[in-house]
């Protein structure tokens, strides 16, 4: 049962196909016959017609895994009907203009039935490698290792136009269109496990469930390199905004934070787009973002490194050993100083040289080979340098041969050889630049964080409990008294805040704490309270106090009469005269729900826009990169005299955010706006927050977790068990860190154990699957690993503990939202020790409390240890009638 369920749409044996009458075919249809006509499909097609009459032993006669629709919208449900009695598998539905509830109405139909639709209003799906072309969207591409995902059709058939061009072939075309059931999330969850393919380009305009996007996206980048060009970009500012943050972070940002998160790459434009499909095609995988530039004229090697600079990469620079070996084999002109100027005496044997030095460095990550045509000059012969190395270079090798009719023949020779070919230095940079980014964001997408940190536990059911409070007033807003507790009840160092209701209150309450104090406005209805003259910074004494309460007062009623007015605030001020002001937010995003943000704060934090994002649950790693991207990160070091700040206590303080925002779903906006940091630590001097209901990022399952995109890791799921015969093993949530744990475990099993597990004789799991399984989303999928402490000493001498995987099961939901599938494996060395069962007992228990209804799975008819197992456990165990070879074993949950 390891098949994916869009097997039979992707990879179809028959198909059945309903085009209709010649005088009332659609243009899609037209389409399709033409292409479907022009290659021969590697396996079956029957055409049917909605008119087909007959016994159901008749239809039985056209069985067939795939329906392909292209037929007029008043034809396409009864189609639908006739699929489902003729038991498809998978449909398709080509067609323009089918509004969501017919929409709706096809998908009841395709669910009754139990088959994935594609479509309404798709565009089609091709598969080179079956010679399938069942799209309206254009030619069949040339086979090749690329997918291409599009919600677009026009854009789809300009991106196959292109690629015919530039000898781009692809494994994969899915034109999905709008309503579709098979959403993109399915469809990228497909080509994760693709053999077929190497990397995905997605074109997107919108999405309806962000946790299962983003999941399927995780696990497609996981596994392989995506690039995504999203359309339908929005602007930050937003009026309404109640924070600071919400002020500043605008929906694309947020997407920008999720596709970082995700380890995918974003490109910003359609010629990007095609840059990066090249290098995916090349099947490039950095380890860095520094560049080497290679080139026979300073002015286009300048150029690139401007380039290099403005990109945030750094200029490759080889090193002194390299440099003078390189130089005796260059021309007397040439210079190695940063660039490698080969000067324009260069031939084939100096780029030669060149690049090979380059390519064996270890301060390069990448080169960049730019030739400008010279007199005398021979393109071609350069060219073919690259079309040689390409094969032994371990590093991403992008070429830009400027010019034009000269270089032609050098290009085509590139694009021949799939090495990356641009026209321009920038263009070939900024490819470079989308690859590093790949390897950056894969950094990322590792990290599996917990909803709470490893220091002290918050105190989140009394925060719980001041929300309700506010929430009862039917308010929104807290004031910044509750603000600052909410703070507190997380270990967020705030400054002490006491209110004071008159005059007098406010003096007596400046005396104890101590000279210099501020003074702030306290009014639910107030969101800036500068903004209205409710601030006052640096009072010096009580008199001083009370005419600041008098004229504050006054000019608040002034200019927001409407405004209610608890009184005002009296805090020390701050002591911390070499500290940075910064600001730590968040804002939630639809659909993706709550962003923490990160930047430079004070009253200026609009004007200067400097806002670094990144998804909870945060831990120490993903909290440092958070405050790397931030422009304010400069200054944090040793700067103008003041020492540097703690970074530790910074990264504390996010970490407690992040903890806030995944124990309080209702937690909407927050400003910590100023939290000055310095070489003593974090002070929170102001904040505000907004609370209401929770973020919804998965439609129909919500959970304790249902308002994050990334679910944190389940660490509730960790127990430890008794082993029989003495010692004891934990059985623990996978995450992947355990990949070459669980490869450990898979070469340890016997051959037959191995056959038994994944019906096959590899001796070891292949990159791709071993991502796979340990980089899940535990919200759709659940993997519990046995795991035992070894001891061994080490070289020194020094006692290690080491942690080894001797059993693994697991489960997926269905497509139907309420069964799941399950696996098991157990060393061999641990059979008969009750971990099966125990692994089994466990990993029913994490679907029950996901409120699964039911847990099925395929065991081999001869595995006759396992069947035992399964009926010791109550499963059900039946022949299976689709394989003889197998019987299911079922079990209500």
């Amino acid at each position: 049962m390891d098949q994916h369920y869009l097997a039979s749409l992707f990879e179809p044996q028959s198909i059945a196909l309903f085009a209709g009458l010649p005088e009332r075919q659609t243009p899609q249809a037209q389409a399709l016959l033409a292409h479907l006509k022009a290659q021969q499909f590697k396996g079956v097609i029957a055409a049917l017609d909605t008119g087909t009459v007959g016994t159901l032993a008749d239809l039985a006669q056209a069985k067939a895994d795939l329906a392909v629709i292209a037929l007029p919208a008043d034809q396409i449900q009864a189609a639908l009907e006739l699929a489902g009695r003729i038991k498809v598998k998978a449909a398709l539905v080509l067609s323009t203009g089918v509004g969501a509830a017919q929409a709706a109405e096809m998908a009841r139909t395709a669910q009754r039935h139990g088959f994935c639709l594609l479509g309404p209003n798709s565009q089609g799906l091709q598969r080179p490698h079956l010679q399938l072309n069942a799209s309206a969207v254009g030619e069949l591409a040339a086979p090749g290792q690329l997918a291409l995902v599009s919600q677009s059709g026009a854009l789809t058939a300009a991106i196959l136009d292109w690629a015919r061009q530039n000898r781009v072939g692809f494994s994969t075309v899915a034109a999905l269109g709008s309503h579709t059931a098979v959403s993109l999330a399915d469809v990228l969850d497909f080509l994760a496990a693709d053999r077929h393919t190497q990397g995905i380009v997605v074109y997107m305009e919108g999405i309806s469930n962000a946790r299962r996007f983003t999941s399927a996206l995780r696990a497609a980048a996981n596994a392989k390199p995506v690039v995504v060009l999203k359309a339908g970009r929005k602007l930050a500012g937003n009026a309404a905004a109640q924070t600071h943050s919400s002020a500043i972070v605008g929906s694309d940002d947020v997407f920008d934070a999720v596709l970082r998160r995700a380890g995918a790459v974003r490109v910003r434009s359609f010629v990007e787009l095609f840059s990066a499909a090249m290098c995916l095609a090349s099947r490039y995988r950095p380890v860095g973002r520094r560049l080497a530039i290679v080139t026979n004229g300073g002015g286009p090697g300048v150029l690139a490194a401007d380039w290099v600079s403005e990109l945030g990469l750094e200029l490759g620079v080889l090193g002194p050993e390299t440099a003078s070996a390189l130089a005796p084999q260059l021309p007397a002109n040439a210079s190695l100083s940063d660039l490698i100027d080969l000067s324009e005496d260069a031939g084939a044997e100096h780029y030669r040289a060149a690049i090979e030095a380059a390519s064996k460095d270890r301060q390069v990550d990448g080169v960049l080979a730019i030739y400008s045509p010279k007199f005398g000059g021979d393109a071609d012969a350069v060219a073919q340098v690259l079309v040689q190395a390409r094969p032994r270079m371990g590093k991403p090798l992008v070429a830009c041969w400027m010019g034009d009719a000269s270089v032609q023949g050098g290009r085509h020779a590139l694009a021949e050889s799939l090495v990356p070919s641009f026209r321009t230095p920038e263009g070939a940079v900024g490819a470079f630049g989308n690859i590093a980014s790949f390897y950056q964001n894969q950094q990322l997408l590792q990290q599996t964080p917990p909803p709470l940190s490893s220091l002290a536990a918050p105190d989140v059911e009394g925060a719980r409990l001041l929300i309700e409070g506010v929430l009862t007033e039917r308010r929104k807003v807290l004031t910044e008294m509750e603000s600052k507790s909410l703070l507190s009840a997380f270990h967020i160092p705030v400054t002490q805040t006491l209110l004071a209701r008159t005059s007098a209150e406010a003096m007596m309450i400046a005396t104890q704490l101590g000279f210099p104090v501020a003074l702030k406005i306290d009014s639910p209805d107030i969101s800036h309270k500068s903004d209205v003259g409710g601030v006052a910074l640096n009072v010096m004494n009580a008199a001083a106090v009370r005419d600041v309460w008098q004229d504050m007062t006054d000019a608040v009623r002034k200019k927001r009469p409407d405004a209610r007015i608890n009184g005002i605030t009296v805090q020390a001020m701050a002591r911390k005269p070499r500290g940075r002001e910064l600001y730590i937010g968040v804002v939630t995003d639809e659909p993706f729900g709550p962003v923490i943000a990160f930047g430079a704060g004070g009253t200026m934090i609009e004007l200067m826009n400097d806002q670094a994002m990144e998804l909870p649950p945060l831990n120490q790693f993903l909290a440092r990169r958070l405050i790397e991207r931030s422009r304010v990160h400069e200054t944090l070091g040793d700067w103008r005299g003041a020492p540097a700040v703690d970074l530790a206590a910074l990264e504390q303080v996010l970490l407690r955010v992040s903890e806030m925002v995944c124990g309080l779903p209702q937690l909407r906006e927050m400003d910590i706006n100023p939290i000055i940091v310095d070489d003593k630590g974090a002070l929170a001097v102001d904040a505000r927050i907004v609370i209401g209901p929770a973020a919804q990022t998965s439609p129909g399952r919500a959970g304790q977790y249902g308002h994050l995109s990334i679910l944190p890791y389940p660490a509730r799921y960790e127990a430890r068990w008794p082993l029989k015969g003495g010692g004891e093993y934990t059985v623990r949530p996978i995450h992947p860190d355990d990949a070459q744990g669980l490869q450990n475990l898979v070469k340890r099993l016997s051959p037959e154990s191995r056959y038994f597990r994944f019906v096959s004789s590899m001796a070891e799991l292949p990159p791709a699957m071993l991502a796979r399984f340990t980089l899940i989303d535990y919200d759709r999928e659940m993997a519990l690993c046995a795991v035992i402490e070894e001891e061994s000493t080490g070289e020194d001498g020094a006692r290690q503990v080491r942690e080894r995987i001797v059993g693994v099961s697991r489960y997926i939901t269905n497509p139907d939202q309420t069964s799941c599938e399950f696996s098991l494996v157990v060393d061999d060395a641990f059979a008969g020790q009750g971990l099966g069962s125990r692994l089994m007992l466990s990993i029913m228990d994490v679907a029950r409390d996901k409120g699964l209804k039911e847990i099925d799975g395929l065991i081999l008819t001869h595995n006759e240890g396992m069947l035992r197992l399964m009926r010791s456990l109550g499963f059900e165990v039946k022949a299976y009638p689709d394989d003889p070879d197998f019987k299911l074993a079922t079990h209500l949950l």
